[in-house]
């Protein structure tokens, strides 16, 4: 029988676009994939809705917006569900500089009451679930750390349950506001999972899926015994086998896979989009890390990221980098 815990990927930006999506999903078929953070402005003023582009295997798949107002963000989840959306997701854990300038993401958190108004006016439009990714609070200079208690984070998720929200993802981190790179932001503030522990145990019908370091299935394994679900961030996108290895751990036991057909899956895949104009290096990109660690490795890299051929469109060279892990294989 399937196990009812989730397993997620992360939205990561310039990661997990349409291409990385389709490359997961190989992966990981039972897996809830997400997108990259989409901002309510570039789908009701850019009009980017090419954004909400995917393919039909990508389901489960969320749509993670950005943004602070309720009517706008209203308007957005309407558009996702139109368009075949499983999930919208609310931003307010992203800790970058240009986020906090539009005044989303993290800094978010200190207004909870909007965050609410927000949940409830998206789910008046839609009837797609409505979730919110957060952090365990945010840090900024000068603040005495009052945004990073643990009443401070009690008090905000009081306010999306009751609001509706029935999923949180929380990043068991603080996000630290100024000072701090989104990079150094998933590394540098600890872990703190007792927090998240903690929100399970006070919101048992909450569903809690938390995220932060997680990299191997010990890990995944102790946290999916309180947690309703796992999320994995760059660990998916640097190593994908684990996504199978979760799959197999925690919905299939019977799982296997082949990285032959997974590389001859993205190529027919890849065929179609070049035929559409994209560029090979907008989908190679996201195959560089297929073997890490392994031999043959650094070759399938460095075929991958030939200049001349990616600029010619030159689709053989998946094939060809595959050929030196598949040699080492038979070495």
């Amino acid at each position: 029988m399937k196990s009812n815990k989730l397993i997620c990927v992360a939205p990561m930006m310039a990661w997990t676009d349409k291409h990385c999506r389709f490359l997961h999903r190989q992966y990981a078929p039972s897996a809830l994939l997400f997108t990259e953070m989409v901002t309510t402005g570039a789908l009701l003023y850019g009009k980017q809705t090419h954004l909400l582009d995917h393919d039909h295997c990508e389901h489960p798949v969320a749509l993670q917006l950005g943004g602070n107002d309720p009517a706008a963000l209203a308007e957005c989840a309407a558009m996702a569900e139109e368009r075949g959306f499983d999930e919208v997701n609310i931003n307010v854990g992203c800790p970058s500089d240009r986020v906090q300038k539009g005044t989303f993401g993290a800094c978010l958190m200190r207004e909870p009451e909007l965050v609410a108004e927000c949940v409830k006016a998206m789910q008046a439009q839609c009837s797609i679930p409505i979730t919110v990714k957060c952090r365990t609070g945010i840090q900024v200079k000068g603040d005495n750390n009052e945004f990073a208690t643990m009443d401070f984070l009690q008090n905000f998720i009081a306010h999306i349950v009751d609001a509706g929200c029935q999923r949180v993802y929380l990043h068991a981190r603080v996000a630290v506001l100024g000072g701090l790179s989104p990079a150094q932001n998933r590394e540098i503030p600890p872990l703190t999972m007792d927090k998240a522990k903690s929100i399970k145990t006070q919101y048992p019908a909450l569903e809690l899926v938390v995220n932060g370091g997680i990299t191997d299935l010990e890990q995944a394994e102790e946290l999916l015994g309180w947690a309703d679900g796992i999320m994995i961030g760059r660990a998916a996108y640097h190593n994908p086998r684990f996504l199978s290895q979760l799959e197999e751990k925690i919905y299939n036991p019977n799982f296997t896979y082949s990285e032959e057909d997974i590389l001859d899956s993205y190529q027919r895949y890849a065929e179609v989009f070049l035929q559409n104009g994209d560029r090979l290096h907008s989908l190679t990109k996201h195959l560089l890390h297929c073997f890490n660690g392994r031999p043959g490795a650094r070759r399938f890299r460095q075929i991958l990221s030939d200049q001349s051929r990616l600029k010619d469109n030159d689709i053989s060279l998946i094939a060809e980098a595959y050929d030196q892990v598949s040699k080492t294989k038979q070495n």
